[in-house]
């Protein structure tokens, strides 16, 4: 089968197999308009001209991790382990005073497991674990704001972790990264994060799908992985979705370099590249969810996104950095509506949970007044409550 062929198929909904998916990787220079031309059709087939985004704050409560991630710019081995809640709830506060509505809370993963310090500085706060110390503070997100809402990112957790944090989340999520085990051999970007095993994360991305949590995950490219590994990683988030329906978004995710990690000279992916990954992942997945990349790690061409398919820019912050990516600052909201403005696209504020999974029920007690309260009939958040 030939390029024109397959596009054409996945253009008529009969979505994409694993050959056919790593036939379009190998698009040529010539048949990448037709690639892009077709997840656009498809793209819109599905979603039309929306496009959404998560007005949020930024909270890492603690950057000490148990991993060693050769390109991570967010881990810390120094300083105070934890963010006091009072320091943490100033954020939050302000964020919603400039009308933010997702708190996303961000942890390097279980430090207390190979960092002394951290596990003294929760002993002496009276808790045994990272996770309890996100509850708590969670629990007072809810309490002391009236429109926010966490959405927790704090690496790896158990079933019964993820159940006692999800009554207080309107979704939560984990990067996939990549299926990649290759990837975590010796000089390799995983080597040192055991965690970073594609088996564990998948364990859990298939778990939140049993506790119908909405949840969101997604591939990082340019960290030395193959294209045949790339299909392989999108192909697996889309079989446990299609087991569980639980996928709100699919994140394709650009390595940048941060300067004094060990992969600070390491080459990002090309702007063809994203296109190309963008647009066989808007294939993959039809219009079963959305496909997002972030503004802020392609700044001058991040628009382009738009042309391969993508419907989502995820969270944007009008006040805290992007602590993972803290070389690279967030383009402004009103940019961001401007630029998708002038390719055509129409840019509205969504929830860090889905109207599609708001519309499902599958929204806690805590959180189902709050949501209401913020949504028009779309799901969307209503008129009013967010301005560009």
């Amino acid at each position: 089968m030939e390029v024109p062929d397959v596009l054409a198929k996945c253009i008529e909904g009969k979505g994409l197999t694993r050959e056919e998916a790593l036939l379009l990787a190998e698009t040529s220079a010539d048949e990448l308009p037709l690639l892009l031309s077709a997840a656009l059709i498809v793209r819109i087939k599905h979603f039309g001209r929306l496009t959404t985004y998560s007005r949020k704050v930024f909270v890492p409560l603690t950057k000490f991790c148990r991993n060693q991630c050769a390109y991570c710019g967010f881990r810390a081995q120094r300083g105070k382990p934890y963010m006091s809640f009072d320091e943490a709830m100033k954020i939050v506060k302000e964020g919603e005073r400039l009308r933010a509505k997702e708190v996303l809370v961000s942890t390097g993963e279980k430090p207390e497991e190979v960092h002394l310090e951290a596990k003294k500085a929760l002993k002496s706060m009276g808790y045994s674990s990272t996770v309890e110390y996100v509850r708590d503070f969670e629990e007072r997100v809810l309490k002391e704001t009236e429109k926010m809402m966490p959405h927790t990112n704090i690496g790896v957790l158990t079933k019964s972790e993820m159940a006692e944090l999800k009554p207080l989340n309107a979704s939560m999520g984990l990067m996939l990264e990549s299926i990649s085990e290759r990837l975590m051999g010796s000089g390799m970007p995983h080597e040192k994060s055991p965690s970073k095993d594609p088996k564990v994360r998948l364990r859990m991305i298939r778990e939140a799908g049993e506790l119908r949590i909405p949840f969101t995950t997604g591939i990082l490219i340019g960290i030395g992985e193959t294209w045949e590994e790339r299909v392989d990683s999108l192909l697996a988030i889309k079989r446990v979705h299609e087991e569980y329906g639980h996928i709100q978004e699919v994140i394709v995710q650009n390595f940048m370099p941060e300067p004094g990690t060990p992969m600070e000279r390491h080459k990002p992916p090309s702007l063809i590249d994203m296109l190309k990954t963008i647009a066989i992942a808007r294939l993959i997945f039809g219009g079963d969810v959305a496909v997002q990349a972030p503004p802020n790690l392609n700044l001058r061409a991040y628009h382009t996104y738009l042309l391969a398919g993508i419907s989502d820019w995820g969270g944007i912050s009008p006040l805290t950095p992007d602590f993972v990516n803290i070389a690279y600052p967030w383009p402004s909201i009103s940019e961001v509506y401007e630029k998708t403005r002038a390719m055509g696209f129409e840019l509205r504020e969504r929830l860090p949970i889905y109207p599609a999974f708001i519309a499902r029920g599958w929204i806690s007690e805590l959180l189902r007044e709050r949501v209401k309260s913020l949504v028009d009939e779309t799901g969307l958040v209503r008129s009013g409550e967010g301005e560009y």
